[in-house]
């Protein structure tokens, strides 16, 4: 039989964390912050219609240069359990968001990935039997609740294939981080080569996709150059290493909040760079958004108020 718990970094307790807990939610909190930029890039920076080019660019090299520093390829059950987690959070994710960023705006995409608490907690039930609190869940619907009046502004295009790109991409990337949690990572190995094994994985599924349907890639111009650096090694290589070693040491049902930064990551891109304006109602939401996440972190109002009491 198989092992499905491989030995792996202990997880913090439920309840109040620890200082070191809000220390490694805080670097945690770092990949979604640079996954916020991805919207603006891909519409200000990238060729256009390359969602399969430009998922290969991000994956791809920060994969391999992962894989130089660390040295370390997977062995046994790892290369199967490699494949599937590089197509979930990596392959298949990139894919689809990119796919929905050329075809949404910012504001519909970003609403349809702050579902992703809500479906993280349903497979967590399954594959973990880590119940969420009902502190969490309620959490999780005011998160949706105030990305949707952050973002959702004046005339929405629902293009169709966008909408079933969006959503997919959430739910992918829910299903990656639950069994990502569920597997750990092998005995010895590091997060560095763990992140640059799933980095690759999803690179190569990519490519022969993005030549087949995409054809070979456009002369590049030096914005796009510097997009893709930048979504390949901060957006990727930095925020997945930072994101993994989250997700081995805090609850996957807290972490599942994070994402939720990165839509007001967009907005708030939006509002400085491109001079789109915030009214009331946007920033309501902006602060419904920034609470649901910090209050994610305890996990019941007993905790809260063990927080600010100093009791336990």
């Amino acid at each position: 039989m198989l092992e499905t718990h491989p030995r792996r970094e202990a997880a913090l307790p439920p309840g109040r964390p620890t200082t070191g807990g809000w220390a490694i939610t805080g670097l945690a909190s770092i990949a979604p912050v640079t996954w916020g930029t991805t919207y603006l890039v891909t519409t200000q920076w990238l060729p256009p219609d390359r969602p399969l080019l430009s998922g290969v660019l991000r994956a791809l090299p920060a994969g391999l240069i992962a894989l130089l520093i660390a040295r370390r390829l997977p062995s046994g059950v790892w290369w199967w359990r490699t494949a599937a987690l590089g197509t979930l959070n990596i392959g298949a994710f990139f894919v689809l968001l990119f796919v929905a960023a050329y075809r949404l705006p910012g504001g519909v995409a970003a609403t349809l990935s702050a579902a992703q608490p809500l479906i993280v907690a349903g497979l967590a039930v399954v594959l973990l039997g880590e119940r969420p609190s009902r502190w969490r869940l309620g959490w999780a619907v005011v998160g949706v609740a105030g990305i949707g009046l952050m973002v959702l502004r004046g005339r929405l295009g629902f293009d169709p294939l966008g909408l079933a790109a969006g959503f997919a991409g959430t739910a992918v990337m829910a299903a990656g981080t639950v069994l990502t949690k569920r597997w750990g990572r092998s005995p010895g190995v590091g997060v560095l080569a763990f992140t640059g094994w799933q980095l690759t994985a999803g690179g190569l599924l990519i490519a022969p996709l993005a030549l087949a349907v995409e054809g070979l890639p456009p002369r590049l111009d030096a914005p796009a150059l510097g997009g893709y650096a930048w979504l390949s090694l901060v957006g990727t290589g930095l925020a997945y290493t930072l994101w993994f070693t989250g997700v081995a040491r805090l609850p996957v049902t807290a972490m599942s909040f994070l994402p939720l930064l990165s839509p007001v990551v967009a907005a708030a891109l939006g509002w400085l760079i491109l001079g789109q304006s915030l009214t009331a109602t946007q920033l309501l939401g902006f602060g419904l958004a920034m609470v649901s996440i910090s209050a994610a972190q305890l996990d019941s109002k007993q905790h809260l108020r063990a927080r600010f009491t100093g009791k336990s």
